[in-house]
C-alpha cells in the first residue's frame, strides 16, 4: 500500500502549490492547473505594436485637473479700452453639485466655547451621581453582616456601626451640584430635509452695441493765452469807453447790468455744459412718469365707435401749462412745420382794459412737464407763427403795435429783430391777419352780427373759407357767393375754428363754454359729430384750436394759460375717397399765382384781399 500511495503526494504537492501561486496572483484554482496552464497558448492581434524594452518601461504620467468639460471657451467682451471685442482668458471652472445649509457652529467661537462649557458640567454632574450611588450601595452591603454580629450579641461594634450610618447619611444629604438646564427651543424650530427634483436652470444673456465714444483734446500754447488776454482788455476797453459817454445814472444802472450778465454768464458756462444731457435724462424721466398717456397717444384706438352710428370722442392726453403764463389767456397757437412734435403758444390778454404782460412758450410732446423755450415780453402777445423754410425763426405781433422776431438758435431770451417807432410800427394791436391792403379788397360779406374771431381758407378748396363769430354762429362760405353755404349755432360764443390737414370736410370749433365741436360734412351736414367739454372748470372759456399736421391729435387753449392735447376717435378722422377727377389748370395756375387774404373785424364784416404771389 505504501508504494501506490506516494503518486498521491506527489499530485498534493503540486496542487497545493499551484494554488499557492494562484492565491498570489488574486484567483483561487482547483487542481488540474498547470496542465491548463501549459497548453494555453497567447494569441496576438494582427495590429499590435512591437514594443522594445525601453518602450515598455517609460512612464507616461497623466495630470488630473479641475476643468469644468462644460464650460464655455469662446466667451467675448467688448474692450473699452482697445476699442474691439476681445476673447475672455480666465473661465469659470466652478462646478456646484451639492450645496446645503447647514447650522453647525466653529469650536473656536463664542457660542462653540459655551456649549463645550455646558456639556462638561452635565457630564461631571453625571459622574458624581454615579459615584454616590455605588457608595451608598457598598454601605448597604456592609450593614448587612453588621447587623448580623449585632443580633449575636456583639455589643462592642454598635458605636463603629452607629459612626458609619451618620457618616452615610451625611454623604447623602450633601447637596448635590444641580443639572445645567438644557436651553429649550425659542422658535420652535424643528429641523427637516427633504430632496426634490432640481429643474435645469438655463442662463441668458444679451450683449448691447458699445455706446459711441469720441476723444477730445486741445493743447493751449503761449500764443493761445496771450490771444485770450489780448481779447478780453480789448473787451475791457471799449466797456470802459461807453461809460464816458454815459451819464453818472447810466452808469449805476449800467454797472448793475454788467454784474448781472457776469454773473447770468458765469452760471449759464456751468449750466450749458450739461444742458443737453440733462434734457435728455429730463425726457426720460417724463416719458416715464406719463408711459400711460404715451401709449394711449400711440396705440389706444375707441372700439366703442363702431356702435355710435358715426359719432366720436376726444381722449384726453397731456396738459401744458407753466407758472409764467399765470393768470394769461392763450392768445395764438401755432405747430412748427418741421418737428412736428413740437408748438409755439403765445399768452396775453383780451380784456384791454388790464392789459400787462406776454410770455411765448414752446412745448414738446416728449416733455410736456416744461417748455422747451421761454421768451418773456412786456406785452401782449395777439398772434404768432413759424418760418416754413426756417422752423427756427418765430415771428410774434405784440398788443401795443410792435413784431418781434425769436432766432430759438441763439441762447439769449431777447428777440433778434423788434420794431420800433423808426421803423414803422404798428399803432394797433397786431392781429393775425393783415390791414395794410384795405384798398384792394376784392369783395366784403355782411357775415355776422358780432365780432369775427376766426376765418379760415380750406386746404384742398381754393373758393371755401369758414368764419366763426361771438355770435355763437360758424359759418362756411364760398366766395363767389354772397350767402354762406352752411350756418351752426354752437349755442356759445365761438373763439376759434380750424380745418383738419387730412380732410376737406372736417374742421374743429371751440366755444367759451369749454366744449369743443368737431363736423364731418361728408356724414352729417347739420349737426356735430362730437361735443365734448375739455376743461376741467367750467368757467375757463375756450379761445383757440389747432390740428396736428401729421399726427391724429389736436390742442386747445384757454383763457387760463392752459394748453390741452386731445387724440381723435377713429370716427373723427375718416380719410374722404380719393376723387376721380384731377384739380382743374385754373386752380393750380390760381394757387401759384395769388394769395388771398381773409380779414376778420370787430364788426360784422368779413372782407377778402388779394396780393401778388411772393
Amino acid at each position: 500500500m505504501a508504494p501506490k500511495q506516494q503518486p498521491r503526494k506527489q499530485s498534493t504537492t503540486v496542487s497545493r502549490g499551484a494554488r499557492k501561486r494562484d492565491e498570489d496572483s488574486g484567483t483561487e484554482v482547483g487542481e488540474g492547473t498547470d496542465e491548463w496552464a501549459q497548453s494555453k497558448a497567447t494569441v496576438r492581434p494582427p495590429d499590435q505594436l512591437e514594443l522594445t524594452d525601453a518602450e515598455l518601461k517609460e512612464e507616461f504620467t497623466r495630470i488630473l485637473t479641475a476643468n469644468n468639460p462644460h464650460a464655455p471657451q469662446n466667451i467675448v467682451r467688448y474692450s473699452f479700452k482697445e476699442g474691439t471685442y476681445k476673447l475672455i482668458g480666465f473661465v469659470n471652472q466652478l462646478a456646484v453639485h451639492y450645496s446645503q445649509v447647514g447650522n453647525l457652529i466653529p469650536k473656536d467661537s463664542d457660542e462653540g466655547r459655551r456649549q463645550h462649557y455646558r456639556d462638561e458640567l452635565v457630564a461631571g454632574s453625571q459622574e458624581s451621581a454615579k459615584v454616590t450611588v455605588s457608595e451608598t450601595e457598598l454601605l448597604e452591603e456592609e450593614e448587612g453582616p453588621k447587623e448580623a454580629e449585632a443580633e449575636t450579641g456583639s455589643q462592642t461594634d454598635v458605636p463603629a456601626a452607629e459612626a458609619a450610618e451618620k457618616v452615610a447619611e451625611e454623604e447623602l444629604t450633601t447637596p448635590k451640584q444641580p443639572k445645567e438646564r438644557k436651553l429649550t427651543n425659542q422658535f420652535n424650530f424643528s429641523e427637516r430635509a427633504s430632496q426634490t427634483f432640481n429643474n435645469p436652470l438655463r442662463d441668458r444673456e444679451c450683449q448691447m452695441e458699445p455706446p459711441p465714444r469720441t476723444n477730445f483734446s486741445a493743447t493751449a500754447n503761449q500764443w493761445e493765452i496771450y490771444d485770450a488776454y489780448v481779447e478780453e482788455l480789448e473787451k475791457q476797453e471799449k466797456t470802459k469807453e461807453k461809460e464816458k459817454t454815459k451819464t453818472p445814472v447810466a452808469k449805476k444802472m449800467g454797472k448793475m447790468a454788467m454784474r448781472k450778465t457776469t454773473s447770468m454768464e458765469s452760471q449759464s458756462d456751468d449750466i450749458t455744459k450739461v444742458t443737453q444731457a440733462a434734457k435728455i435724462v429730463e425726457r426720460m424721466v417724463n416719458q416715464n412718469t406719463y408711459d400711460d398717456i404715451a401709449q394711449g397717444f400711440k396705440y389706444y384706438e375707441d372700439a366703442a365707435d363702431e356702435y355710435r352710428d358715426q359719432e366720436g370722442t376726444l381722449l384726453p392726453l397731456w396738459k401744458f401749462q407753466n407758472d409764467k403764463a399765470k393768470r394769461l389767456a392763450v392768445t395764438a397757437l401755432c405747430w412748427n412745420p418741421k418737428y412736428k412734435d413740437l408748438f409755439a403758444v403765445g399768452h396775453g390778454s383780451y380784456d384791454f382794459m388790464k392789459q400787462s404782460r406776454g410770455v411765448l412758450l414752446l412745448y414738446s410732446m416728449k416733455n410736456p412737464s416744461f417748455p422747451e423755450y421761454i421768451f418773456s415780453s412786456d406785452s401782449g402777445i395777439m398772434c404768432l407763427d413759424i418760418h416754413v423754410d426756417h422752423p427756427y425763426l418765430v415771428a410774434v405781433g405784440h398788443y401795443d403795435g410792435n413784431v418781434a422776431i425769436y432766432n430759438l438758435k441763439k441762447p439769449h431770451f431777447q428777440p433778434a429783430f423788434r420794431s420800433s417807432a423808426k421803423s414803422g410800427k404798428h399803432t394797433d394791436p397786431v392781429w393775425q391777419c393783415s390791414k395794410s391792403y384795405s384798398s384792394q379788397f376784392l369783395d366784403t360779406y355782411d357775415a355776422h352780427n358780432m365780432a369775427v374771431d376766426a376765418v379760415s381758407w380750406n386746404p384742398y378748396h381754393t373758393k371755401v373759407f369758414m368764419s366763426c363769430s361771438s355770435d355763437w354762429t360758424v359759418k362756411i362760405w364760398d366766395h363767389t357767393i354772397k350767402t354762406p353755404m352752411f350756418i351752426y349755432d354752437l349755442n356759445s360764443a365761438v373763439g376759434d375754428v380750424a380745418w383738419a390737414p387730412y380732410s376737406s370736410t372736417v374742421f374743429a370749433a371751440v366755444t367759451t363754454d369749454g366744449k369743443t365741436h368737431v363736423f364731418d360734412l361728408s356724414i352729417n351736414k347739420y349737426e356735430a359729430i362730437c361735443n365734448q367739454p375739455v376743461v376741467a372748470k367750467k368757467k375757463n372759456k375756450i379761445t383757440h384750436v389747432q390740428f396736428n399736421p401729421i399726427h391724429p391729435i389736436i390742442i386747445v387753449g384757454d383763457d387760463r394759460g392752459h394748453v390741452t392735447c386731445l387724440k381723435l376717435s377713429p370716427n373723427l378722422r375718416k380719410m374722404p375717397k380719393d376723387s376721380s377727377q384731377p384739380a382743374s389748370p385754373g386752380d393750380l395756375q390760381r394757387r401759384q399765382l395769388t394769395q388771398r387774404e381773409l380779414c376778420g373785424s370787430p364788426g360784422r364784416h368779413v372782407s377778402v384781399l388779394c396780393s401778388a404771389a411772393r
